[in-house]
């Protein structure tokens, strides 16, 4: 049953029914009942949790039932600074970041052989502010050697030895958040990133940071925001490596030689080795490159050996028994072979108990992640079971890792490989349900609930739908509550997608509304307002006014901050500025050559510089004569360094000072009443200025009867040629500027009668429409003419055509859209032309 809806405990839901929910809001849908299981003797569950942080400039009160609310901190609430830790308190700190103290018997601690060197190199560059990344691979013992060095440096620093586990970050905003908590104390505080960065970069401290997984720009983020701390970094030769300019020193751990690791096994076995056994060490050694991890794990084998070699020797005098099952004659275990001892996890695993075994099967299930000892009685169904911790671990099948522990390296493998991960769906399905229970569970703290983080995570993601929703309903309060918000967004994704495939509509508006809040607490506000407008489309769909309200609320804030975002610029004005007053330096600016409006129709908008020339003019450097009556604008005097100077074309304002708000910029830059356009300074010329539309046209129509006149040249050319067969008849309109050749025969005006055909003329043809009489130019009049059709109709009214003066030496090209039309002979001192009335004026 979910713990989180406020139930008495009377009304208690049992296992495989419902009850009534006895809450203050609408009832949540969490699914079909579960059967947990809950341990004999624990406490009955209490109201849902309700527990107020401090997140930056918000209040957050985490709600388990209706989705947690935020609001901005209220005058005279702003948290103080943060008082640091002292000796003790750093202490205590330090002994909760190791991993607990197990039941059984107590693990004997192994030697630190061969690592004299490394070490002193450690704490010599830690000594001097630099920070170090030690690279080793997995099982070549980093963690120990961090334990060592952090003993050697525990006064070094004001802020002492931080421990820090780097597993499963790969940003350095958790890890920031981590080292921020273990040296301030700020209880139920998160900062915000502004605050977060000012008080880190204050830190300083040793800090070693185990299982490293992050490299490159993650890393250089770390170490730029903390400036005072010196970093040792433990990480695998996979992991991304540090940029260049990070300055970091890298010290490479290898393995042991053969006689340390003669002297670790026989500290593991607790006896002198034989000749066989050395034997058998050496060719280990050589086969797993002196890995410590590898004779941890040789030496639990040997153990194991002799407990199953010398098991009958306090009965040996003794005469077993005919009805006793074991043999007369004891079976000597032979030594495990090399394959067995470069791989011995599933040796390993025969010869110990059953709970053990069951544990093992647990961790396989969860991805490596072994639950705290105290939760194995309840998954393994036995009350002994918290002892197969200790016992994995003398083994070597165990690692710590920050608080917990997880499977060794390779183990996870080699385990699976021998059929320890054909139940790993049910094994999941099973932690995730005593999980729902755990987290729910009124007696639990968030900080437990934290400390359990990968577990409870691998859990949901092994999972079925039903069971991963009903643990991350439960748990995501207890994460958000812990301060673990990494934890928390992780595991609402994670049963936002449950909620969907399982349809459980209201579970996953609660997903949403908490993604949306979380969100809007780390400053991202496109994705706050994306998760809130979700959770409130789900929430109206349902009819929940409370959730739909407590997601409004939420998405007030979040156009509160998108409009305080966007006030700190201003918007930009489209008014031009204003009037520059006449300066030296005025003169050096170059204006674009773009065409000017008459003054008349000028836009109000418009401004000019006294003195400038006008826009329609290309400025120049010369000075044109002045004539008798014009109007001069007043010579400002210019100097020849203003003159030769280049200056920025930036508008030149009249303020005596400097403006020093950013308000007065845009101010002296777009002013809210323009000053009007003054009147341009005429300039002096001889003859008048061109208007300027018909400047242009008169541009594009010489550059047009340019190329009509070396295409005309070509056609001509082309067409004198006597091997040149003659166009092909058809249809043609001609769209581009014609220049008409001049000829001896004299231009035919409209007044003048029509001239009549020749004689030679054949009127057959010449009543063919759209035919062409006029010779080609270097041809006999004998030739047949081309034969081209008109595009117009008889009866279209001729279309007019501009031919240059006869007063013209040569060809004036002029821009002309001519159609050919029905043609009309006329003979002229013997040559057939083909003219138009449209082309005689």
């Amino acid at each position: 049953m979910d713990r989180t809806q406020g139930q008495d405990e009377q009304h208690e839901q049992p296992a495989g029914g419902s009850a009534p929910a006895v809450s203050k809001g609408p009832a949540v849908s969490t699914g079909p009942a579960v059967s947990t299981a809950p341990a004999p003797g624990a406490p009955a569950a209490g109201p849902a949790r309700v527990v107020s942080l401090t997140a930056g400039d918000f209040t957050l009160t985490v709600n388990p039932v209706d989705g947690s609310e935020i609001e901005p901190l209220r005058p005279g609430t702003e948290p103080g600074r943060p008082a640091r830790r002292d000796a003790a308190a750093r202490a205590a700190r330090d002994s909760a970041a190791r991993p607990p103290v197990l039941p059984g018997p107590a693990v004997p601690a192994r030697p630190l052989l061969e690592r004299e060197e490394e070490r002193e190199r450690l704490v010599r560059l830690l000594g001097r502010g630099r920070s170090v990344r030690l690279t080793g691979p997995a099982g070549s013992g980093r963690s120990a050697l961090l334990d060592a060095v952090a003993d050697r440096c525990a006064g070094l620093a004001p802020d002492g030895v931080v421990r820090l586990s780097g597993y499963g970050h790969q940003q350095p905003g958790e890890l920031l958040h981590a080292l921020y908590a273990t040296v301030y104390e700020a209880e139920r505080a998160r900062p915000g990133r502004i605050e977060l960065l000012a008080r880190v970069r204050e830190i300083g401290a040793v800090v070693l940071l185990d299982d490293l997984e992050m490299g490159g720009p993650a890393l250089d983020e770390l170490l730029r925001a903390t400036p005072e701390c010196a970093y040792l970094l433990a990480a695998t030769p996979d992991t991304r490596a540090p940029s260049d300019h990070s300055h970091v020193e890298e010290v490479f751990l290898g393995g042991l030689g053969k006689a340390e690791c003669l002297e670790l096994l026989e500290s593991g076995a607790g006896r002198p080795l034989t000749d066989e056994e050395i034997a058998w060490a050496g060719d280990l050694c050589f086969a797993s490159e002196g890995l410590p991890l590898r004779f941890v794990q040789a030496a639990a084998l040997l153990r194991q050996r002799d407990e199953l070699n010398h098991s009958d020797e306090d009965d040996e005098e003794e005469e077993p028994g005919v009805f006793e099952g074991r043999p007369r004659d004891a079976v000597q275990v032979p030594l495990p072979t090399l394959a067995e001892g470069a791989a011995p996890a599933e040796l390993l695993a025969s010869r110990v108990s059953e709970s053990a075994r069951a544990a093992l099967r647990i961790a396989c299930a969860l991805g490596g992640e072994l639950p705290h000892h105290a939760h194995l009685p309840a998954l393994v169904g036995d009350t002994h079971a918290d002892t197969a911790v200790a016992e994995l671990l003398a083994c070597g099948l165990l690692t710590p890792v920050g608080t917990r522990y997880r499977l060794a390296a390779g183990v996870a493998r080699q385990l699976e490989e021998v059929g320890y991960g054909d139940t790993a769906s049910e094994e999941a399905r099973t932690a995730a349900r005593h999980y729902a229970w755990w987290t729910g569970h009124a007696s639990v703290v968030p900080e437990r609930v934290a400390a359990e983080a990968d577990a409870v995570l691998a859990a949901l993601a092994g999972a079925d739908v039903v069971a991963a929703v009903l643990l991350a309903r439960t748990a995501a309060p207890a994460f958000a509550a812990s301060l673990h918000w990494e934890a928390w967004e992780r595991v609402l994704r994670s049963g936002a997608e449950a909620a969907r495939k399982a349809g459980e509509v209201a579970e996953q508006a609660y997903f949403h509304h908490e993604l949306g809040v979380l969100a809007l607490c780390e400053e991202r506000l496109d994705r706050a307002r994306a998760e809130l407008e979700t959770s409130i489309g789900l929430r109206g769909a349902l009819a929940d006014k409370r959730g739909t309200v407590a997601g409004r609320r939420a998405l007030a804030l979040v156009v509160d901050r998108e409009n305080a975002v966007a006030a700190v610029s201003p918007p930009l004005r489209l008014e031009a500025p204003a009037a520059p007053a006449a300066s030296p330096d005025a003169v050096t600016v170059a204006t674009p050559a773009a065409p000017a409006a008459p003054a008349s129709k000028a836009p109000k908008t418009a401004k000019a510089a006294p003195g400038a020339p006008a826009a329609s003019e290309a400025p120049t450097a010369e000075v044109a004569p002045v004539a008798p009556g014009a109007r001069v604008a007043p010579v400002v005097p210019v100097s020849a360094e203003a003159v030769t100077r280049m200056t920025p074309v930036v508008p030149v304002t009249a303020r005596s000072e400097p403006p020093t708000t950013l308000s007065e910029v845009f101010e002296d830059a777009f002013p809210l009443t323009p000053k009007p356009a003054p009147t341009p300074a005429l300039r002096p010329a001889a003859a008048p200025a061109p208007a300027p539309g018909r400047r242009r046209r008169v541009l594009l129509a010489g550059a047009g009867a340019l190329t009509v006149v070396v295409l005309g040249t070509v056609v001509s050319l082309a067409l004198s040629s006597s091997d040149t067969s003659p166009p092909a008849e058809g249809p043609s309109v001609t769209r581009t500027p014609t220049v008409t050749a001049p000829t001896t025969a004299p231009v035919v005006s409209k007044n003048d009668p029509a001239p009549e055909p020749p004689v030679s003329a054949p009127p057959a043809q010449s009543a063919v429409p759209g035919q062409s009489l006029a010779p080609t130019p270097g041809r006999t009049p004998a030739r047949t003419p081309s034969r081209r059709p008109s595009a117009t109709p008889p009866n279209s009214p001729p279309a007019t055509s501009v031919s240059p003066p006869p007063t013209t030496a040569g060809p004036s090209p002029t821009p002309t859209e001519t159609v050919v039309p029905s043609p009309t002979a006329t003979t002229q001192t013997g040559t057939a032309t083909a003219t138009s009335p449209a082309t005689a004026r």
